[in-house]
Formats: C-alpha cells, sequence, structure tokens
C-alpha cells in the first residue's frame, strides 16, 4: 500500500469500527501489539480489542471490506510461530477481553471464552473436583493450545486436549458467527482441531474435563553433575512405565539471580517432573526406581489438580525466549548421550527437555480431528532465553542446533504447540495437510487469517 492508501485504510477501519481499533501512534497500541513472548517484536497495520462475539464479527467485516489480513491472538505465548507472517496488513486481533468459563458438573464439560486462560478453567472446574487437559502453565490461552492438539501431563492416560473439544464457536472469513461440532459444520469442526486459526477466530468452544480433584505430581531435581546417570535411568524407567504416568526431564541452565530460590539460583540442575493417576501406594511403586536415584530435592505428593501448572515452573510473567522442539521415535542410550551433549555444550540454550509421550497420546481416536495423535514416543523442546535484543540470534541458533542434534532419531511428526517459526508446518498437520488445504479454500478463500501455523 502506498502512504495515502495506508492513511486512507486507516480513517476507515477507525470509522468503522471506533475505539475498538488500536492504529500506531495511539497511546496504547504498542502494549496491544506486545505478544506474552517479549522476544517478539509484532508490527501490524492494526490492533483490535474485541470483547464479545459480536464484535469479532464487526472486525472480520470491517478487515474484509477493507483487503486487511486478519491475525488472532489470546496471550502471544506462541508469537514466535507467527512472527514468520507479514503482519503490516494485517488486524491483530487481541482476544484478552474475551475470558471465562463455565462449568457444567453433571456433563464434565466447560465452555469457555475465546481469549480465556487455561487458570480461567481451572478455577471453575476445582470446586467441582474436576481439571481440564491444560499445559505445563496456567497463563496459556486455552484456544491455539487445545485447538493445535495440546500435549498435557494427562496426555499418555487421555491423549491430546484436541481430542477433548466437543464444539466451537467461530467467525469465519465470510464474517458468520458458526457453530461447529460433530452435528454441526462438521468438515469445519474437523478442520479446526489441528488447522485452528487458520479457519476463523474461534470466540468459545466447549470441552470436556477430567475427574480428578488431586493428583500424584511433583518434581525431583539433582545437581547437573548427577545428569549422566540420572538420564540414562530416566530413559530406561520410561520403557516400561504405565500409561499413568506422562513425565518429562530437563536440564536447566539458571543465572545467578536474586528473585530466583537458592537451590536454582546461578545453578545448572536436571528435573524430571510429572503427573502420576494412581492411588498413593501404586504411584509410590512407580516412581521408586527414580527415588532410588537419591534426588536432592523431591516434592512428587498428592497435591490438589489445579495446582499442576505450578510443576513445571515455567515463568510466572512475560518473558523474551526463543524456542523448538521435534518428535522422537525412541530413546536409546545414544540418544541420551547425545541429548546431554549438546544439552551442556550450546550457546544460548537454557532448558533443554525430553517429555515422555507415547501411550494414549500416540493412538489417534475415531472421531478426531485433523490433529488427533502424535506418533513418536518422546518430545523434544530447547529453550534459550532473551534477556536482551542481541542475545536473540544466538538463542534461536541454540535452540534449533538443540533439536537438530536429535536428528537421528527425529520422528517424521511434529507437536504444533511446540513449533515456535522457522519449520514448516507440513510435519505438524502430517497426513491431513491436503485436505486441509482443499478446506481453506472453501472457508477462507482469500487467505484473510494469518494463522500461528499456516495452512498452505
Amino acid at each position: 500500500m502506498t502512504i495515502l492508501d495506508i492513511v486512507d485504510t486507516a480513517a476507515r477501519l477507525r470509522e468503522q469500527l471506533g475505539g475498538r481499533i488500536l492504529l500506531p501512534g495511539d497511546d496504547a497500541y504498542d502494549t496491544a501489539r506486545t505478544p506474552w513472548n517479549l522476544a517478539i517484536d509484532q508490527r501490524p497495520f492494526a490492533v483490535a480489542r474485541p470483547e464479545s462475539a459480536e464484535d469479532v464479527v464487526d472486525v472480520v467485516n470491517a478487515a474484509a471490506a477493507l483487503g486487511l489480513r486478519v491475525a488472532p491472538q489470546s496471550t502471544g505465548h506462541g508469537a514466535g510461530a507467527l512472527a514468520d507472517s507479514d503482519l503490516s496488513g494485517a488486524i491483530l486481533v487481541s482476544l484478552s477481553a474475551l475470558r471465562g468459563a463455565t462449568v457444567d458438573p453433571v456433563s464434565r464439560t466447560a465452555r469457555v471464552l475465546g481469549g480465556s486462560q487455561w487458570n480461567d478453567v481451572l478455577a471453575e472446574a476445582a470446586p467441582h473436583g474436576l481439571t481440564a487437559m491444560h499445559g505445563s502453565a496456567g497463563d496459556v490461552g486455552v484456544v491455539g493450545y487445545a485447538l493445535s492438539g495440546g500435549l498435557s501431563f494427562y496426555a499418555r492416560a487421555h491423549g491430546l486436549a484436541v481430542n477433548l473439544v466437543r464444539g466451537v464457536q467461530i467467525v469465519t472469513a465470510d464474517g458468520c458467527l458458526v457453530r461447529a461440532s460433530a452435528d454441526e459444520n462438521p468438515e469445519l469442526f474437523w478442520a479446526v482441531r489441528g488447522g485452528s486459526g487458520a479457519f476463523g477466530i474461534v470466540v468459545s468452544l466447549e470441552i470436556d474435563l477430567l475427574p480428578y480433584a488431586e493428583v500424584v505430581a511433583g518434581m525431583m531435581l539433582w545437581d547437573a553433575t548427577q545428569a549422566p546417570r540420572v538420564a540414562h535411568a530416566w530413559a530406561e524407567w520410561t520403557r516400561t512405565a504405565p500409561e499413568s504416568a506422562t513425565t518429562s526431564m530437563r536440564l536447566m541452565h539458571f543465572p545467578p539471580l536474586p528473585e530466583l530460590p537458592p537451590f536454582l539460583s546461578g545453578r545448572s540442575v536436571l528435573v524430571i517432573d510429572g503427573v502420576v493417576l494412581e492411588d498413593d501406594a501404586t504411584a509410590d511403586a512407580v516412581l521408586a526406581p527414580l527415588r532410588a536415584l537419591a534426588p536432592e530435592l523431591d516434592t512428587v505428593a498428592r497435591i490438589p489438580s489445579a495446582a499442576v501448572v505450578h510443576m513445571h515452573m515455567d515463568p510466572p510473567e512475560p518473558s523474551p525466549a526463543a524456542s523448538a522442539g521435534g518428535m522422537l521415535v525412541g530413546l536409546p542410550a545414544d540418544a541420551v548421550d547425545a541429548w546431554l551433549d549438546a544439552s551442556t555444550t550450546i550457546p544460548g540454550l537454557t532448558f533443554a527437555e525430553i517429555r515422555h509421550v507415547g501411550g494414549a497420546a500416540a493412538r489417534r481416536p475415531s472421531r478426531s480431528g485433523a490433529l488427533g495423535a502424535l506418533d513418536a514416543e518422546y518430545l523434544v523442546a530447547g529453550i534459550g532465553m532473551v534477556p536482551v535484543p542481541e542475545a536473540a540470534a544466538a538463542a534461536q541458533a541454540g535452540v534449533h542446533a538443540f533439536v537438530a542434534a536429535l536428528a537421528r532419531w527425529h520422528a517424521p511428526v511434529l507437536a504444533l504447540t511446540f513449533i515456535d517459526g522457522g519449520v514448516a508446518n507440513g510435519p505438524g498437520f502430517g497426513d491431513a495437510s491436503a485436505r486441509l488445504r482443499e478446506l481453506k479454500a472453501i472457508y477462507d478463500p482469500r487467505a484473510m487469517f494469518a494463522a500461528a501455523h499456516p495452512v498452505d
């Protein structure tokens, strides 16, 4: 667009949407465009802040009339993936004001508004002795996580979070607010369960909840000098661990910061954490081989299920970071050695994780959508913190080098919630890619929606 086109489009957008739109130069524009991942510098044509489904309809209609694209976003935890999209001609639709959850304890379901975070759901579910297939942090957006697969610490027992989605309310490219479920608009329902923001803006969704008021969960910690013996032992333990146990192993390098607890500040540590869905005696028996490794710290106990979101020690505040992920077909001894070497030698890498998957997460339910399973046994993920902009390049290089170090064992699949830009989405969509492209052409022929994981 020329400067005159930009000025004219901005004026017409303001005329149509009034105070629901923010343009460059507006006082609140910079705050509204900034995602949770502070390392990502999003500069959209405008930011919309809808407070209702009707507001979202108005934004989509205005964008269509003016030839602008639309990029939905709730929290911006996964903003790194959207960073590959040109937002200069797009309205970033921040759903942060569209929050709330309503629980039906009889049907064990929840209706969740499009900008809600998992903490919103847990707050409503916990009084009824229920929980959700949430991620490792409570402030992650429900819609983006669930519709992109969702790999929970309940995954080996209950599969992916996307399979617990019963229905969605979505604003499509033609400005219509429609419901999609197994019985209504079933092809759209199939597509959005994996294709997510590529097919519209989800203003609410209905999900099944899990019947756990309490679970056995927590972490065990060792100094990094113990990593070789513990890592090999954990890998061996996972080969026979029951599906009721979903765990991860991380090497974590912490700078000497006063705000960190003393057992972490300035240290490199190995942590195993997770959830065991068993009674106390059975859980103790399952965990006995890990406890025999004499952890320095062991917090694993029966806790309220709503507290699981604190177990993984994800940053509680918006943070700048780079990340990358991949899936592994197995974890033999030489793969563990490669992981240990990469975790301790690659510059720019702060956290190196392997998560045990498999189990129900690798089995596709009969009525699943475009994404229904991850046919792999482990997930590998690297995170590099970016305390200053100058550190971004090293962090990006570090996390991708870390994942590449395990290339010999890579599975031909990807977990979409662990793709943070710079990687094609094809392996994430798998065999569904061709059909997703066909449905994208039907539901969004002008490619109006700029999704974090585009269907192209």
